[in-house]
């Protein structure tokens, strides 16, 4: 009897490991699913994008207009200097700190061990927190296993919950390294993804490591001007269902099992985006959207770009 209640509980630990089981089980107090984590911790699945935020005043009313209209994820970055306006919403939502997802990125000229460190300390200052939910390093160049081994102290410390790896699809070499240098595994992958850009193959890759992959620039960015938006197949599904293009474009990321974090400080965009939880894309509509992939990237920098850019200090 107790070795067929063990097995049971396996088999129901193994099944809510699948994000598409996670999502129909688990949902934030707003409604919004989440997924889970290969550390066993759940994240919202869709959340707030803040890069690009015009000053920290426009990212504290962006994210309290998040908050307020449902969101419980909340993406920044010390090289977005906004990780003060994020403080200030979260503080003053009203809403408890364990209900928010928040997440920041660490700039290579803060990788090393000792250094990454003191990093994290301040940015836990400069937030005003206990702890980061899930942190990750922002670009796969300079020392990033130093900073990855002093990342790993902070989770066995408290001090963050989940390790994440931020545009590791660079190339293989970035990836693999970090995958066979680290103790505890990424639990997230971030990158640009789209129904342009559908990233089969990075996909494939770390699927058996139960990486969770969350999608940047999930409507294209504004680099694409537009592109996606005005896209024929999917303005054609956005009328069949009595939504907006963006509407089912955020939607098909939610059914591919993705992360999804748009960003916006329009108030009306804010709100729109999260009003995907009331209809579904069927089968045919799917396979649609998977049909438009090209994988074409919107935001094209090279990786001696990123590591001249990895080379710019952050304000404290």
């Amino acid at each position: 009897m107790r070795k067929t209640i063990i097995t049971g509980l396996m088999a129901f630990a193994s099944m809510i490991c699948h994000t598409s089981f996670a999502q129909d089980i688990y949902k934030t107090a707003a409604g919004v699913p989440m997924v889970q984590l290969n550390n066993g911790i759940l994240m919202p699945q869709f959340g707030l994008g803040t890069f690009l935020q015009p000053s920290d005043e426009v990212c504290e009313q962006s994210c309290l207009t998040a908050l307020k209209a449902g969101y419980r994820h909340i993406d920044t970055a010390h090289a977005y200097n906004d990780e003060a306006g994020v403080e200030r919403a979260v503080k003053n939502s009203g809403i408890p700190r364990e209900e928010i997802w928040i997440t920041s990125k660490l700039w290579p000229s803060e990788y090393g061990e000792g250094k990454t460190m003191e990093a994290i300390n301040k940015m836990l200052t400069r937030m005003q927190l206990d702890y980061i939910d899930l942190l990750y390093v922002h670009q796969p160049v300079g020392d990033f296993v130093g900073a990855w081994k002093d990342m790993e102290k902070a989770v066995a410390m408290g001090k963050v919950r989940a390790l994440g790896i931020s545009n590791f699809d660079a190339n293989d070499e970035v990836f693999n390294k970090i995958m066979s240098e680290s103790t505890v595994k990424p639990a997230v992958l971030q990158m640009e993804c789209h129904p342009y850009a559908q990233r089969l193959a990075m996909r494939e890759k770390v699927k058996p490591y139960g990486i969770q992959v969350e999608c940047w620039f999930p409507l294209g960015g504004a680099m694409s001007n537009g592109a996606l938006l005005k896209d024929p197949t999917i303005m054609k599904i956005a009328e069949a269902h009595g939504k907006t293009p963006a509407q089912v474009i955020l939607r098909w990321h939610i059914q591919e099992g993705f992360s999804v974090i748009p960003g916006a400080s329009n108030p009306d965009y804010i709100k729109e985006n999260i009003q995907i939880f009331d209809f579904e894309l069927n089968d045919e509509e799917m396979a649609q959207m998977q049909s438009l992939n090209k994988e074409k990237r919107f935001f094209n920098v090279t990786y001696e770009q990123v590591e001249q850019m990895g080379k710019m200090p952050m304000r404290d």
